[in-house]
Formats: C-alpha cells, sequence, structure tokens
C-alpha cells in the first residue's frame, strides 16, 4: 500500500464534514429565514430545534465516547451518515413543529455518530506528530461547507424548503456513504503504526499484525475529570460554541431583518465568513503542531468576540465583511485544535469517553447560543442586546483557554 492510509481517512472525513456542514449545519440558518415567514414559527422556537441537536448531543455524547472505544469509530460513521440523510428526508416531510423537532433530532443522531466527534477520535488514533494537520485539513471540509450555503439558498428559493432538505437528504446518502466505508479500524489493522510508521508484520507470511502497538500513556477518564484543565478546555469550548451556533442560527435573519438585507445577500456574508474560515483552518494546519494551542485558542475567542460586535452593530458592508473575517478566521482556526488539544493534554488512551464527557459540558453553548440571540429577539425585537450579550460571554472566554495547564501525562513529559 502506497503512502499512509491516515491520510485517506483525513480527505474521507473533510469529505464528509463537508456534507454535512453545507447541508444542515452552516446552512440551517437559511432554513429559519423562510421558516419564520411561511410556517410563522417564532424565532425562539426554531432556535429551540437548534438547541436539541445540542442537547441530544449531551445526552448522548458519554455513550457515543463509550462506545467509539469499543465498537470502533468506522462502525458509527457508516450508521451514522444513513441516518444524518433520512433526518433531511424527513425534515422535508413535516407540517408540525413537533414534527420537525424530531427531523432535526434524526439529522442530529446522524451527525454525533458521522460528525467531527467520531471523525476526530478515528483521527487523533492515527496521527501524533502531525495530529494538528490531520485534524484541521479534516476540519477544511466543514469549513468548505460554508460555500455550499448559497446554493441551499437558492435552492429554497427555486424549489422551496421540502425538495432541498430531501433532495439533501438524498444526495448525503448517496454520497456519504462510500466516503464513510473509507474508515477503518487502528492502525494495526492494517499493519501500520501512528503517523505511518512501517510497523514490522510478516506480510509476506502470511502472520497476523501486531496488535495494541501504537499505545502511548494517557489519562483514564475519571483521572482527566479531576483535573482543571479538562473543565477549563470544556468551558472555553463551550463559550465558543455560543458564538459559533448564534450566528450559525441567527446571522442570516438578522441580516435580513435588522440590517435589510435580502437571504441571498445574507447569505454571501456566510460565504466571505467560509472563506475567512478556510483561511483559518490553513492557517491551524500549518501553525497548530508548532506552537503552544492554548494561546492560539486564547486569541480566536477575541475573534469571536470583536466579529460579533462588529455584526450586531453593522452599519454597511465594511463591518459585515469585519465580522465575517474575524469570526471565520477564529473559528477556522479554533475549531479542529479544541479535539487536538484534548488529546495533546489527555492522551489517546480514553479520549472516546473524555470528549464524550466534554461534550455534555460544551452543550451549554451550544443549546444557549441560539437560544439567547433567539429569546432576545422575540423580547426586544432586534438581535441587538442578545449578540451582544453573547460578544461579552466570547470574549472573557479567552481566559479559560489561558488558565487551563496542561497535566502531566504518565511517563511522558507534560504538553505544552
Amino acid at each position: 500500500m502506497k503512502g499512509f492510509y491516515g491520510w485517506r481517512m483525513v480527505i474521507a472525513g473533510s469529505a464528509l464534514q463537508f456534507l454535512q456542514g453545507g447541508l444542515m449545519m452552516q446552512a440551517f440558518g437559511a432554513y429559519v429565514a423562510v421558516l419564520t415567514t411561511e410556517r410563522g414559527w417564532s424565532k425562539t422556537a426554531l432556535s429551540g430545534a437548534a438547541a436539541l441537536q445540542s442537547v441530544e448531543s449531551a445526552l448522548i455524547g458519554p455513550a457515543l465516547g463509550w462506545l467509539v472505544d469499543r465498537v470502533g469509530e468506522h462502525r458509527l460513521i457508516q450508521l451514522g451518515i444513513v441516518i444524518f440523510g433520512l433526518g433531511l428526508i424527513a425534515m422535508g416531510s413535516v407540517d408540525t413543529l413537533a414534527g420537525f423537532y424530531g427531523a432535526v433530532l434524526l439529522v442530529a443522531l446522524g451527525s454525533s455518530l458521522a460528525g467531527y466527534f467520531t471523525i476526530n477520535i478515528a483521527l487523533i488514533h492515527w496521527f501524533e506528530r502531525q495530529r494538528a494537520r490531520a485534524l484541521s485539513s479534516a476540519g477544511l471540509g466543514l469549513a468548505l461547507g460554508g460555500l455550499f450555503v448559497p446554493v441551499v439558498a437558492a435552492s429554497i428559493t427555486a424549489f422551496g424548503w421540502r425538495a432541498t432538505a430531501i433532495g439533501s437528504g438524498v444526495l448525503a446518502i448517496a454520497i456519504g456513504w462510500p466516503l464513510a466505508r473509507v474508515f477503518r479500524g487502528r492502525p494495526d489493522a492494517l499493519g501500520m503504526r501512528i503517523d505511518g510508521a512501517s510497523a514490522q508484520t510478516a506480510a509476506a507470511t502470511d502472520a497476523p499484525a501486531p496488535t495494541h502497538t501504537d499505545v502511548t500513556p494517557g489519562l483514564t477518564a475519571r483521572q482527566a475529570l479531576r483535573t482543571g484543565a479538562f473543565w477549563l478546555l470544556s468551558a472555553g469550548h463551550g463559550i465558543a460554541l455560543f458564538a459559533v451556533t448564534s450566528v450559525n442560527v441567527h446571522a442570516i435573519t438578522h441580516i435580513k431583518e435588522g440590517l435589510g438585507y435580502s437571504v441571498a445577500q445574507a447569505s454571501l456574508v456566510i460565504t466571505l465568513m467560509t472563506g475567512a474560515q478556510i483561511g483559518g483552518v490553513l492557517l491551524g494546519m500549518a501553525a497548530g503542531d508548532r506552537y503552544d494551542k492554548r494561546w492560539i485558542c486564547a486569541a480566536c475567542m477575541l475573534g469571536h468576540g470583536f466579529g460579533l460586535l462588529m455584526l450586531t452593530y453593522a452599519n454597511g458592508s465594511v463591518m459585515l465583511a469585519a465580522f465575517a473575517l474575524l469570526h471565520g478566521t477564529a473559528w477556522g482556526l479554533r475549531g479542529p485544535l479544541m479535539q487536538a488539544i484534548r488529546a495533546d493534554y489527555f492522551g489517546r488512551r480514553s479520549i472516546g469517553m473524555i470528549m464524550g464527557l466534554s461534550s455534555v459540558v460544551i452543550a451549554v453553548g451550544q443549546v444557549g447560543g441560539p437560544l439567547v440571540a433567539g429569546a432576545f429577539a422575540d423580547l426586544t425585537g432586534d438581535y441587538r442586546l442578545g449578540y451582544t450579550l453573547l460578544a461579552v460571554l466570547a470574549l472573557g472566554g479567552s481566559f479559560a483557554f489561558l488558565l487551563a495547564r496542561p497535566p502531566a501525562l504518565p511517563g511522558v513529559p507534560a504538553a505544552r
């Protein structure tokens, strides 16, 4: 086999995240903008649908972490992409808010099984020296998914939200299933080691590949929970998601209703944000393995905070562009490092369970972001107060990363 198989998984993971980001995660705001008008559902109610995705992720996070450590990420990814597609198809067939919630939960389950959580855990077990580069490369697909938002918005305008959702579901399964099958078990299953070092297999003599050749010291989930780093990283990650999810759900509506632009024009702002996000991911690929990740993440929180302020008080295209550049770059740079820094701090020993437990904490941000922005918009008539509060929170969140000192792993030097 030529080349390290882990990079094939990186490409497949990037493509899977492109599908999920472009068809739903970053496009959800386009559905919100249309459904608010067509169905008369309030912004708070639609925010609740987005929040349910995060609640679902939090509830199954520890169980999912347990499963990936025992069943294998590749099996869950294959199941998840099918569920994700079926959820989109179901979403295009609903007539009630309750039905919409149910379809969104199905989509969320698929995203949990086949999304960044399981993809990143799979890659963590294949990469160490180039971990940040691998995770950033996979995260590039999620960033590129934002480029697809104008296509989804145009489809909703031309064919309606129902046909768009159903078509998206079919597309997700048709393209996603072959990609999901690229994922395999741990490197030793293919006679390889972490980062592509050749394992001493006797392929020529049909001898079995060695097992557990890539085990490194690390903390158990219980040990990780006893460290301040676990809680500070989770808090910082959760605070970042207050900003990210509120933008994903409400930015298009704010730009349309609060600033007077069309949905198509608002989607172009999201496209610019996505371009900046891609730049941030590329920057993470270059810098993530070379510099202290917690300082990088702290700087990104400043980008989220000031970017939200630009969006909130925008009085023209310049401030909207500033929002897109600041927030997008921060998201693209910080996002993939969230899992890389956990692997650096806690090792691979129980990384699935550790990430699953972290998801319970960060779900507060996933749930709170859309709800805070939507509730204040319903109460005050615009997004200014809600977005201002979230911007201040994001700025303060930089301290969580600065204070997150790495714990010492048994038998190895402390991470940076």
